[in-house]
């Protein structure tokens, strides 16, 4: 069976051996005569599973000892609220960062919760560039600061850490976690949903630091209280057993491949070959500031929009899929994740370029 190239911004693609291994096992794992959807979460079994998953993480990103690793339901969206919850610790206000839509959703939740301090905003100009850091209003009373490291609608992606001093940097890196090395003890808490860049929807992966859990929200429900989750290694309620182990397998896999530093000098020339055939011509668009370009998320413009219809309709005959923009803002969008092997980016190249041959 041929399988098509498949462009969606989540869920997204997972690396074809894991889906092949997850296949093998599925009827039965590791000879236990069950599938590990039919598995205690509490069995011996599962629980080597979830600790191989986490120790594998913590290889992949260097994560300190002092941070705790959450394997927690809910999706990303959940965590909007469940910062607020966990890291206000008695204080009364955050910073957050808004660049795009994910980022803007994180701010209207976090405003049932505490004061928002909007430090610094491209709302104003559509989403497109990220303001320099000099200009940002940042508040050293804050619990937090808050920010999205890529925005998948806009194709904005951060390539610096902010200098925050002792207020702790919280990231939503759900769409850029693992594409590329970063330095975890300069965050406070990275958050990602599993099914973008890491393996299918229905997990959520936080890192924490310790000193950061222990004081949520008097109202906080304990399965959504970090440091109970914490304290029961993540699994003080039935947990997506399933998506965990994916998730796992999918960790595996990219220790295969050499990691985080050897994925970065991938994705870097995968998006570069992209963006070099939109900015060749005026056929093709791409609105972002180039020193914030995504190299996960690219969204692009037809000079005639009328034919975005048939660009998506074309490309998905070739084997080129789900390419639409995003619901409320249309166009094209490209989500090159790690999974997304450098073939269909070219395939695709060679897709567009000919498509601007024909209706250019």
């Amino acid at each position: 069976m041929k399988r098509a190239y498949n462009f969606c911004a989540g869920p997204a693609a997972i690396p074809e051996p894991v889906l092949q291994k997850a296949k093998d096992e599925l009827l039965n794992w590791g000879e236990s005569g069950t599938s590990i959807m039919e598995m205690s979460h509490r069995s011996k079994e599962f629980q080597q599973i979830a600790s191989d998953a986490e120790q594998d993480l913590r290889d992949l990103m260097h994560i300190p000892d002092n941070y705790k690793v959450l394997f927690l339901q809910g999706g990303a969206s959940s965590q909007f609220a469940l910062i607020p919850m966990n890291l206000l610790r008695g204080k009364k206000t955050a910073d957050y960062v808004r660049t795009g839509i994910w980022s803007n959703k994180a701010v209207e939740q976090a405003k049932q919760y505490c004061d928002v301090n909007v430090a610094a905003d491209t709302m104003d100009k559509g989403y497109n560039y990220i303001p320099e850091f000099s200009s940002w209003n940042l508040n050293p009373d804050a619990a937090y600061l808050h920010y999205a490291s890529n925005e998948t609608v806009g194709g904005v992606e951060f390539n610096w850490i902010p200098d925050t001093g002792d207020v702790p940097i919280v990231a939503d890196m759900s769409s850029n976690i693992l594409s590329r090395p970063i330095d975890v003890s300069r965050f406070g808490l990275i958050y990602a949903g599993a099914q973008k860049n890491i393996g299918p929807s229905g997990l959520t992966v936080v890192i924490v630091r310790d000193d950061l859990i222990g004081d949520a929200l008097p109202t906080t429900p304990i399965p959504l209280n970090y440091a109970i989750q914490a304290q029961d290694a993540s699994l003080y309620n039935t947990p997506p057993t399933f998506a965990w182990y994916l998730t796992g397998l999918v960790f595996k896999w990219l220790k295969e491949q050499g990691g985080p530093e050897a994925m970065a000098v991938i994705n870097e020339r995968k998006a570069k070959k992209i963006y070099d055939v939109i900015d060749a011509t005026d056929f093709y668009q791409n609105d972002v500031d180039p020193e914030c370009r995504s190299w996960m998320n690219i969204p692009f413009q037809l000079r005639n929009k009328s034919m975005d219809s048939v660009f998506i309709s074309e490309a998905a005959e070739n084997g080129l899929l789900n390419l639409n923009g995003f619901r409320t803002v249309g166009g094209m969008r490209v989500s090159i994740y790690n999974a997304v092997p450098e073939e269909a980016v070219d395939a695709l190249i060679v897709f567009m370029k000919d498509f601007e041959k024909r209706y250019g």
